[in-house]
């Protein structure tokens, strides 16, 4: 299968996004589930949060990835990785697992798109799709993007593509809106939040090196150059926040 850039830059990253495995860790923990427990880790990338939940926690994680080129990745993953039937991969639309799917007691969200299947929702609408689908008493461990200053006009039109985002404040008044308690939040510190496109551009540059006659080259090269440029930009408008649900039920 072809490759592209979010394969390449995930194969050299541990967390799919700007956050700290033990930062996710820290908040699952604080929900006290444990062996047994249900999950589904929305848009689980290299799949390497729904194996250390599984790990770590005992959960049995549903591992949801749209695009099958990471989806690859994730299977591979689980495969080495061995996990029994803790870990089961879907390739699968977000909003159609969501759906179809029981209740379960931990929601795992990371940098998502279109979770309700509308297009672009509103932080409300995705976390109110999202809490329907957790059991009472249940959580949702949300991660994306977080505003940080009022952005410029174009960085946010570029930024907002396929998401809408809000500042810290917005989060946490649209996880209220949709019913939820807010039980946590962070901001990911600014190196956490910058090794993220960091560490993801140097293996893809080390990629396009190594590969430059590639029939994905230039696309490649035209992702990363985009990443650099909103990152670049975005330093000091752009942070990742990292918010612990609860669904009281």
């Amino acid at each position: 299968m072809s490759t592209s850039f979010q394969r390449i830059a995930y194969e050299a990253l541990t967390v799919c996004n700007g956050v700290t495995m033990a930062a996710l860790e820290a908040a699952v923990a604080r929900t006290g589930l444990g062996p047994g427990a249900t999950a589904i880790d929305v848009g689980t990338g290299n799949a390497a949060v729904a194996l250390h939940l599984a790990d770590r926690f005992g959960l049995r994680v549903t591992a949801v990835e749209y695009d099958p080129v990471m989806a690859e990745l994730a299977h591979a993953r689980i495969e080495a990785a061995g996990p029994g039937d803790r870990v089961t991969l879907r390739v699968a639309a977000a909003a159609d697992v969501v759906a179809q799917s029981a209740p379960v007691d931990l929601i795992v969200a990371l940098g998502t798109t279109n979770v309700t299947g509308e297009g672009r929702p509103t932080p409300e609408a995705g976390f109110a799709a999202l809490r329907r689908k957790l059991l009472p008493g249940g959580w949702l461990l949300w991660g994306d993007v977080v505003w940080l200053s009022e952005p410029p006009a174009q960085l946010r039109q570029i930024t907002e593509a396929t998401n809408l985002y809000t500042d810290d404040a917005g989060w946490r008044a649209a996880a209220a809106a949709a019913g939820f308690e807010v039980t946590t939040g962070r901001i990911s510190e600014p190196a956490e939040f910058a090794a993220y496109p960091d560490d993801a551009l140097a293996a893809v540059r080390a990629w396009l090196a190594a590969n430059p006659d590639d029939a994905e080259a230039s696309y490649i090269q035209f992702h990363a150059d985009r990443v650099q440029a909103i990152t670049d930009f975005g330093r000091d408008y752009i942070g990742f926040g990292l918010y612990l649900l609860r669904n009281p039920g």
